[in-house]
C-alpha cells in the first residue's frame, strides 16, 4: 500500500502542476502526450483516481492528521 500512496501522490502532484500550468496557457500533458489522445485520456483518468484515492485515504496516512 506504500507504493501505491506513492504513485498516487506523484500522480497529485503532476495533475496539480499541470493545471496550474494550464491556467498560465501551458498543458504538460497535452504537450507531451498530444499525438497520442488515449493515452493522454488515460493520465488524466490515472490523475482523477489519485486524487479520490489520496482524499480517501488521507487521514489515515498523515501522520499530522492521524489520531494519537
Amino acid at each position: 500500500m506504500k507504493k501505491l500512496h506513492g504513485v498516487a501522490f506523484i500522480l497529485l502532484v503532476v495533475g496539480g502542476l499541470n493545471w496550474g500550468l494550464t491556467a498560465l496557457g501551458f498543458n504538460v500533458v497535452d504537450m507531451l502526450l498530444g499525438s497520442w489522445p488515449a493515452v493522454e485520456t488515460i493520465v488524466y483518468l490515472l490523475v482523477g483516481i489519485s486524487a479520490i484515492y489520496i482524499a480517501v485515504t488521507h487521514k489515515k496516512d498523515c501522520k499530522d492528521c492521524g489520531v494519537g
